[in-house]
């Protein structure tokens, strides 16, 4: 299983190479995008870590799917679908810089997203996990199918929201993440 190339009507989705690391680290270590990330706002080695992980454990296991998301040829996002333990199944998993944020790109990732979770991985249902506070993302996520299922308290005692979308009967794909 290799990663493959997407591509929607504005952006390419595409495998990290390793001369992404800078775009990535800078990514991450924007507080306004790594806030919502896993356990938050890390360091710039812990960044760095991560980025050599993806091809050190991720991709060299065939884990699970990780993208670069650019637009114009510029790095302006970060995507994943992956094994969750919030529910059976898996997860989508995106980040957009705030340069790019309310132009509609963040609807058309996770669109993307869901489509080859239900196209290409066969997937049943589709989750997403999301900050109680990250209205954007839930307001997202809610226009384009996924329902709210329930939340979790996290050891921290803040709440995140466990999310699912699921394929419909009639052509495998719900309407909205088309």
């Amino acid at each position: 299983m290799t990663t493959p190339i997407l591509r929607t009507a504005r952006l390419q989705l595409s495998p990290y190479v390793p001369g992404n690391e800078e775009d990535f680290v800078a990514l991450f270590q924007d507080t306004r995008v790594s806030r919502w990330m896993g356990g938050g706002p890390a360091s710039e080695q812990e960044d760095r870590a991560l980025f050599g992980r993806i091809f050190t454990k991720v991709y060299a296991r065939e884990l699970f799917d990780v993208w670069a998301v650019r637009r114009d040829g510029l790095l302006v996002g970060h995507a994943e679908i992956k094994p969750t333990d919030a529910a059976p199944g898996q997860e989508i998993v995106y980040a957009l810089a705030p340069a790019v944020w309310g132009s509609g790109l963040g609807t058309e990732l996770a669109r993307a997203l869901v489509a080859y979770g239900f196209e290409v991985l066969g997937l049943a249902e589709v989750h997403a996990t999301v900050a109680a506070e990250n209205g954007a993302s839930l307001a997202l996520l809610e226009r384009i199918g996924f329902a709210h299922v329930r939340d979790i308290t996290e050891d921290d005692g803040s709440t995140t929201r466990l999310l699912t979308v699921r394929r419909t009967a009639a052509d495998g794909v719900p309407p909205a993440a088309r």
